[in-house]
């Protein structure tokens, strides 16, 4: 049963989007814009102003050829304007009309997209917020290409839509309904054909755009898939440039990009058919309703003004659908980046971040009965009933072949993963009782490879303690052996260490990540086999810094190289996630057993 809960929680987010309805992540679209309403209100009172002036402008063209060609109502007769007067009115008020219909169209604009930047910046927010609070098993199980691209690329549709589309799908909505009524204004008989299009279009724009979002969600997830690719091959670049094997990450590439063009050709072709459909139809019902109007024309039932102003407006509906046809299939490209947002923002993180957070710790740690396999291997028991206890102060060692559980133990105690049976305690207290972000706190951790941001020094050292003061971050520095080297640089304690910590040494990579630990003060310390990647100089270093580290903490030291397990209190074996042996290491040596025969394989490969 645990393993089914395990797997249902590290589901990838994006199975569960299919069986959004569009109904839902639309209500939520309009929900995001709530914050915003007040500018989006304005928005809208400054559309409806533009496109009513924009539906007054045909009239104005109306008056201008029916004055010019000498039909001149009679209530502008009754006022005494000659027709050449009616003309000059009628054309001013033309401009005047275009005028307003600018200014309303460009603070109709403005507003939306700002209110859509605000939105979209939002939602990223929300998104990167709810990432980083997943559990570690999301990011085993998810590849961060893939995650990238939801942050970026899904959330940039998504800015389409709720700023630019949306304010143009309103715009062209508004008119082509305005412009609809206006025709059956202007002539009843010529409108009842002229509407005789409009269900066909609609129910094409309603079967097209389902499969464009369908498609769309297959482009979006194949794009995703080559971004992981791209990302892992770039974060791997070393590794790849040593065995030569760009040729091979190119093809990989091309592959996934290769994949995602056949789909993006398929949403293209169902796009652009449905579309030159929709302008067919327009453009079609456009020439008969001409003709028929030029008929009605001919027997003086309808004026040339008329039937111009007419045309105009039957274009307005034409493009107007046009252009919601297209607006359509962008949004629902839109929908489809919006389901993959919002089921992982659905995502409920398997370790949530509450619990208690007690106000004094003493270090005392126990595993009792614990049980663990990976959640992307469920079938792959890597700690099986393993019963340890470390005292308050305690130095343990743990040490065992590869794959034996040693990585594992320390992955418990930060409470990335929760055993599948058992308990992990911290002072008497379940790990699962505790807040981890609290628990996280009292845990600091120097590994074999330690992690920089690309930042300077000392951000880098204070990373845990982001108040700490420059002389606590030098003092932290000077513990870890690290200040002369920094004060060395040319820009000291602001030197840049690059991406990952690429241009700091080995040794001094190391001595950074001693300062940060240093700096945090836990109660807690693990060390992931801290000095095995060293020569002996910067062994010696980072030696002296970690013992002053140790003094008075709770430690444990992961082993793989035995020559660092000599300072520890206690030297715990470990063999198929069981404690196969526990003494000191002399006791250790003077006992056949998994212990004598590691130091003596390394020693004869030494």
């Amino acid at each position: 049963m645990a393993h089914v809960l395990l797997d249902a929680a590290t589901m990838s987010p994006s199975s569960d989007s299919r069986r959004r309805p569009r109904r839902v992540t639309l209500l939520r679209l309009f929900r995001l814009a709530r914050a915003d309403r007040g500018m989006i209100v304005c928005g809208i009172a400054l559309l409806a102003l533009g496109s009513a002036t924009t539906l007054l402008y045909p009239q104005g063209m109306r008056v201008v050829i029916d004055g010019a060609l000498g039909r001149v109502p009679d209530a502008v007769t009754r006022l005494g304007l000659s027709r050449r007067s009616l003309v000059d009115w009628a054309a001013f008020g033309m401009a005047l009309v275009a005028l307003v219909q600018a200014a309303a169209a460009g603070g109709r604009t403005y507003l939306f997209n700002i209110a859509g930047e605000r939105t979209v910046t939002r939602l990223r927010g929300d998104l990167y917020r709810h990432i980083l609070a997943q559990e570690v098993a999301f990011f085993d199980a998810e590849r961060t290409g893939e995650i990238m691209n939801r942050l970026s690329g899904d959330a940039t549709l998504l800015q389409s839509a709720v700023s630019t589309d949306l304010s143009m799908a309103l715009r062209s909505g508004v008119q082509a309904v305005g412009a609809m009524v206006l025709l059956f204004v202007t002539s009843p008989r010529l409108a009842a054909m002229m509407i005789g299009v409009v269900p066909a279009i609609a129910v094409s724009t309603l079967i097209f755009g389902r499969r464009v979002r369908q498609l769309s969600r297959e482009v979006q997830d194949q794009l995703a898939d080559a971004s992981a690719v791209a990302e892992e091959s770039l974060s791997g670049l070393r590794t790849v440039r040593s065995f030569s094997a760009e040729a091979l990450e190119d093809a990989r590439y091309r592959r996934s990009l290769d994949a995602a063009f056949a789909s993006t050709r398929r949403r293209v072709r169902a796009s652009s058919t449905f579309l030159a459909c929709v302008s067919f139809a327009g453009y079609a019902a456009a020439a008969l309703v001409f003709w028929y109007g030029g008929r009605l024309v001919t027997v003086g039932q309808l004026s040339v003004g008329q039937l111009t102003s007419f045309f105009v407006y039957t274009m307005m509906v034409g493009f107007s659908l046009g252009d919601l046809a297209d607006l359509w299939a962008g949004f629902m490209k839109a929908l489809g980046a919006a389901d993959r947002v919002f089921a992982l923002l659905d995502r409920t993180p398997a370790i949530a971040a509450a619990g208690e957070r007690p106000a004094h710790v003493v270090g005392d740690l126990e595993l009792a009965g614990v049980r663990f396999a990976y959640p992307t291997r469920p079938e792959a028991i890597v700690i099986d009933r393993l019963d340890l206890h470390v005292r308050c102060g305690e130095v343990v060692a743990i040490v065992g072949p590869s794959g034996a559980g040693k990585s594992t133990i320390a992955a418990l105690l930060a409470r990335f993963y929760d055993p599948l049976d058992g308990h992990v305690r911290l002072d008497g207290r379940d790990l699962r009782q505790l807040d981890p972000d609290w628990l996280r706190r009292q845990i600091g951790t120097v590994a074999q490879e330690p992690i920089l941001f690309s930042t300077n020094i000392a951000d880098n050292i204070r990373y845990g303690r982001p108040e700490a003061s420059d002389a606590e971050v030098e003092a932290a520095a000077r513990a870890a052996n690290a200040d002369a080297f920094i004060r060395a640089f040319p820009r000291g304690y602001e030197t840049v260490v690059g991406e990952r910590g690429v241009q700091l040494s080995g040794g001094q990579k190391q001595r950074v990540a001693i300062a940060r630990a240093i700096l945090k003060d836990p109660r807690i310390l693990v060390l992931d086999e801290a000095t095995s990647a060293l020569d002996a100089e910067n062994e010696h270093l980072v030696r002296e810094a970690l013992d002053r580290l140790m003094r008075g903490r709770t430690t444990l030291i992961i082993a793989h190289r035995l020559s660092t397990v000599s300072g520890a209190h206690r030297v715990v074996v470990l063999d198929q996630g069981r404690v196969a042996q526990s003494g000191t290491h002399a006791a250790l040596m003077a006992e056949e057993g998994i212990y004598r025969k590691l130091v003596e394989r390394q020693f004869v490969a030494a």
